[in-house]
């Protein structure tokens, strides 16, 4: 049997990514998907590789910091599929120095956007889909957050790093508060993953061999490393598994 059939899984920030290869995964594996996201065509466009390849999906947009997307996210899940198993907290906002900076050049505007993306979006999500797993005797809630959020780095991105520190103990903290009910809750740190989000840092060749240097293993994540920790998470496999941190980093944290 396929490792989540039946299941109903939101996977926020699916529009590219990590987020894609996770849906797909997990469509693959029998889940029903709610694809979510601010981008509508990159979503749009998921959901229809997911319905290619004979899975269950459906796009519902949301911007992460909204309560009141959020809980709309969560509604079309109950309207759609009758429940759900699997919140999939992935959505995210990383733009460099664009907005982020260190605290000394940061504004506090910057700093806000990325914390209500980061971290807010999180809670948010949690706050709406927590009810939902209970009702169904329990869930899983799988949280991004980053290897910059567990280790410093010369890298001027101090919101960032701050909120993905934010979202490790935000995990931490409900997998204690709500294990009674049955809801497991891990976070998957990763290294650097050639996505779209990092794009701009891998501008030249030489950049971009430097930065996959910077691991170990001498090479890049994939989104589908990631989506595979993700999907062991996701199953009934990882049952005794809760409150843990991932770092699917190729070894950069153990350095």
């Amino acid at each position: 049997m396929a490792r989540l059939q039946d299941k109903v899984a939101i996977i926020t920030g699916a529009a590219s990514g990590q987020g894609r290869a996770a849906a797909v995964l997990f469509a693959a594996e029998g889940a029903k998907v709610v694809v979510s996201d601010v981008d509508t065509a990159g979503a749009e466009q998921t959901v229809q590789t997911i319905q290619d390849a004979g899975g269950t999906a459906l796009f519902q947009r949301a911007d992460v910091s909204s309560a009141a997307d959020a809980q709309a996210m969560v509604n079309a899940a109950l309207s759609a599929f009758g429940g759900l198993d699997i919140m999939y907290n992935n959505a995210a906002l990383w733009s460099g120095g664009n907005i982020d900076n260190r605290v000394t050049e940061l504004d506090e505007s910057g700093w806000d956007q990325i914390m209500n993306v980061n971290l807010k979006g999180i809670f948010l999500c949690c706050k709406y889909a927590i009810p939902a797993l209970i009702e169904r005797g329990g869930g899983v809630i799988i949280n991004t957050a980053s290897v910059a959020g567990m280790v410093g780095s010369r890298q001027a991105s101090h919101a960032y790093s701050a909120s993905k520190g934010g979202v490790i103990s935000l995990t931490r903290a409900m997998a204690a508060g709500y294990a009674r009910e049955q809801v497991r809750a891990n976070v998957i740190c990763p290294g650097g993953v050639d996505t779209p989000m990092i794009a701009p840092i891998l501008s030249t060749e030489q950049r971009a061999e430097r930065f996959a240097s910077a691991h170990p293993l001498g090479r890049m994540g994939t989104p589908d490393d990631i989506a595979h920790c993700a999907l062991y998470l996701a199953s009934d496999e990882a049952a005794w598994v809760t409150g843990a941190i991932f770092p699917i980093d190729g070894g950069y944290s153990a350095q």
